[in-house]
């Protein structure tokens, strides 16, 4: 009789065990079925780039024509100054050889001047007027510009159709950087700026070649992780899809999304000139990003101020101190690769 007491309380036990195990599970399964169907939809709704700039206001302009649409800044700068019409269109691979890229080239006032890249944000193209502005300034000053599509971006080849926060993209412009030495450019008179997705690539891409001679990163992200999420909260998505998306993502076919961070690569800089600009009203890329990208660079040993604006957006620095921007982007360029 004990014994079938005992038998019949060890065996209710067990139910009870079994039960209890039974709902972590099932409440695990759905926790993850939530959190991979969260990532995945973020996923597919925020790393597809729109062909042909997005169909964006901007998408038909060019150095000659361009104008500012999209902002709500008033007054807008005059950017009548800052049109050029000596930019030709050109082509060359990424450094990996895989894509063929098209931007515009405008030379350098005189032979042997330096020479800017400009590389646009996501979901943009080389189209968009706050890639255009700082090249029209640049420009008139008497450097050399050059204004690339990114992968899967403007005019440019695709490969999936996606974006990799930089990782892939850096050798976008480093197939920028390789095209403007084949055509005798000396490196030291070589200098990269970028544009919030375009500031993470540029940043990404000086990390990787230590023959970059100076870098402005208007915008720019620190750590991918953190960003993906931040960015995802101002999309209307809460902040935990971001860690759901990124594996998500990498299983899906993009291997090497978000596998570098501009915070690491700021660490090899090696004393070389780098520009950090951010507006303090910035939504998309949050100000904090421009203090970790100078406390991460000075941890390999550069020591950079971030200039931050005040009720300035996401890259509309710009629009809202032009004339200061013009002066700091001519004299940060012309001290780092010589007089244009």
């Amino acid at each position: 009789m004990i014994d079938s007491q005992a038998s019949r309380a060890a065996r209710t036990r067990r139910r009870r065990v079994g039960i209890a195990i039974a709902l972590v599970i099932a409440i695990g399964l759905g926790v993850g079925a939530v959190y991979a169907a969260g990532g995945y939809l973020a996923y597919q709704d925020l790393s597809i780039v729109q062909p042909l700039c997005g169909q964006r206001s901007y998408s038909a302009q060019t150095p000659a024509d361009f104008t500012i649409t999209g902002v709500s800044v008033s007054p807008l700068p005059d950017v009548t100054p800052y049109r050029f019409t000596d930019a030709t269109e050109v082509a060359f691979p990424t450094r990996d050889g895989d894509l063929t890229l098209r931007a515009w080239y405008a030379p350098p006032r005189r032979p042997a001047g330096p020479v800017v890249i400009l590389v646009h944000g996501f979901n943009s193209c080389r189209r968009d007027w706050n890639v255009m502005l700082p090249a029209g300034m640049l420009h008139q000053a008497g450097f050399g510009v050059l204004l690339p599509d990114l992968r899967n971006h403007g005019d440019s080849d695709v490969d999936n159709g996606r974006w990799a926060g930089g990782a892939k993209e850096y050798r976008d412009v480093l197939g920028a950087w390789d095209w403007l030495v084949a055509q005798g450019v000396s490196p030291e008179r070589i200098g990269l700026l970028g544009m919030s997705l375009g500031a993470g690539t540029v940043t990404i891409a000086t990390g990787e070649e230590s023959r970059v001679a100076a870098t402005w990163a208007d915008s720019s992200y620190d750590r991918y992780e953190v960003a993906a999420a931040e960015y995802a909260e101002t999309q209307g998505y809460p902040a935990w899809v971001a860690g759901a998306a990124i594996p998500i993502g990498r299983l899906l076919g993009e291997a090497e999304l978000g596998r570098r961070d501009p915070g690491d690569e700021v660490t090899r800089l090696d004393g070389r000139p780098f520009f950090i600009v951010q507006g303090l009203s910035d939504t998309t890329v949050r100000p904090h990003n421009a203090v970790d990208l100078a406390v991460d660079a000075a941890r390999g040993g550069t020591l950079v101020e971030p200039w931050l604006i005040p009720e300035a957006e996401h890259t509309q620095e710009i629009l809202l101190v032009t004339d200061r921007y013009e002066t700091r982007l001519i004299t940060f360029f012309s001290d780092s690769l010589g007089s244009p």
